[in-house]
C-alpha cells in the first residue's frame, strides 16, 4: 500500500504548537512512574542529549538499550510473546516501526506536535511518527578524491576513474530499491550492474563503519552514508566531506509508545519531548529533524523517502536485486 509520501510536508490533521505545555495529568503520572525504558537503533551518543534534557526537566530516569534495527524489533516481539513487558518507548527506522505496528505492539498517540512534523509522515493509525530523516548522501575522502572530479549523476560512476574506489553498505536494499525505482526501475538496476561490473563496488556492514572507512581512505567514495555522519567526523579533523546526487533517498526514523508499556505516561511524555523540544538537540548532532520549526540544510530539496510498508512488502525482491547486481558482484 502506497502512502501519500509525496506529501512529505503536508500532514492530514491539524494540531497546536509544540510550545503548548504537556497535559499536567500526564506529567504528574509520569513523574510518579519515575523512569522510562527505551529500545533504539541510533548511536547512544547521538540520542543522549535528548535523554539528558528530558531527565533534567522532568526528573524521570531514562533506561536505554541500543542494538541494530532488526534486533530492536526481534527483542520487542520476543518479550511480548513471553509476557514480559519491559520496554516503554521505541526509536527505530520506519520500516521496523511498521513491522511492530503489524504485530499490534504499538499504541496510537494523538499529539499536538504532529502538525509540525512536515518533513516526515504520521500514518493514519498514529502508532508511530517520524522523528528524524536519515538522508542518504555520497561521502568522499578529501585526500583521495578531488572535488572537481565528483560525479554529478550516477551514470558518471561508469567512468574508469572510479574503478576500485566505490563502496556501499551491504544491507541497504531499501535504499537500492527506492533509488532504482526513481532511476527508471529496470534501467536503474542495469546501471548499477554495469557500474559493479566495470568498476567494482565494495560492500561493508554498517553505515558508521562505512563512513569511517571513507575517512580512513580505504573507501574513497561511498554511495549511501547517512548525512549526519560526515559532519561529525569532519569536526574531529577527519578528511571527509559529502554531497548529493538526485534523486536523494531518505530513510525515516520514528518514535513510538509500546502498547503494553509499564510506564505509559513517561513514554508518552518522552514521545512529545522527542518530537518537540528534542528536535534542536538532534539537529546539533547533524540529524535532519522532522519538525518544521528547526531549520534543515535539505529544505528546498526534493527528497524521496523509503515507504515503510513497501520496504517490508518488497524486501525480498529488493534484497535479491541488490545482491545480484551489487553486493555479490563486490570485489571485497
Amino acid at each position: 500500500m502506497k502512502r501519500a509520501l509525496a506529501l512529505f510536508g503536508a500532514l492530514l490533521f491539524a494540531g497546536v504548537a509544540s510550545a503548548q505545555s504537556p497535559d499536567p495529568g500526564v506529567v504528574s503520572a509520569a513523574k510518579k512512574e519515575g523512569e522510562v525504558t527505551v529500545y533504539h537503533s541510533s548511536q547512544t551518543a547521538d540520542l543522549q542529549p535528548v535523554f539528558d534534557a528530558f531527565s533534567k526537566k522532568y526528573g524521570i530516569k531514562v533506561k536505554e538499550w541500543r542494538s541494530s534495527s532488526e534486533n530492536v524489533v526481534q527483542r520487542t516481539i520476543r518479550e511480548s510473546r513471553a509476557g514480559r513487558h519491559e520496554v516503554d518507548f521505541i526509536e527505530n527506522n520506519l520500516p521496523e516501526m511498521e513491522a511492530l505496528h503489524r504485530e499490534k505492539l504499538l499504541q496510537p498517540i494523538d499529539s499536538p506536535v504532529y502538525s509540525q512534523l512536515t518533513r516526515g509522515i504520521v500514518p493514519s493509525h498514529h502508532e508511530y511518527a517520524t522523528s528524524t530523516l536519515d538522508v542518504f548522501v555520497l561521502a568522499y575522502n578529501t585526500q583521495k578524491v578531488k572535488k572537481e572530479e565528483l560525479p554529478k549523476t550516477y551514470e558518471d560512476l561508469l567512468d574508469p576513474r572510479w574503478k576500485g574506489r566505490i563502496g556501499t553498505e551491504v544491507d541497504d536494499e531499501g535504499w537500492f530499491g527506492t533509488l532504482t525505482q526513481q532511476l527508471g526501475g529496470d534501467k536503474g538496476v542495469k546501471l548499477f550492474r554495469e557500474i559493479a561490473e566495470k568498476n567494482g563496488i565494495t560492500v561493508r556492514k554498517g553505515h558508521t563503519l562505512l563512513a569511517k572507512l571513507v575517512a580512513s581512505g580505504e573507501v574513497p567514495l561511498a554511495l549511501d552514508v547517512y548525512s549526519y555522519k560526515p559532519p561529525q567526523l569532519k569536526r574531529k579533523g577527519e578528511p571527509i566531506d559529502w554531497f548529493t546526487i538526485d534523486p536523494i533517498i531518505v530513510q525515516m526514523h520514528g518514535v513510538a509508545v509500546v502498547r503494553d508499556a509499564p510506564h505509559p505516561n513517561a513514554a508518552r511524555l518522552l514521545h512529545d519531548f522527542f518530537l518537540g523540544e528534542g528536535q534542536p538537540l538532534l539537529a546539533k548532532k547533524d540529524f535532519t529533524p522532522s519538525n518544521r520549526n528547526v531549520p534543515s540544510e535539505f529544505d528546498g530539496k526534493k527528497l524521496h523517502p523509503i515507504d515503510p510498508s513497501e520496504a517490508i512488502d518488497k524486501d525480498a525482491q529488493w534484497l535479491k536485486l541488490y545482491q545480484e547486481n551489487v553486493t555479490r558482484r563486490s570485489g571485497a
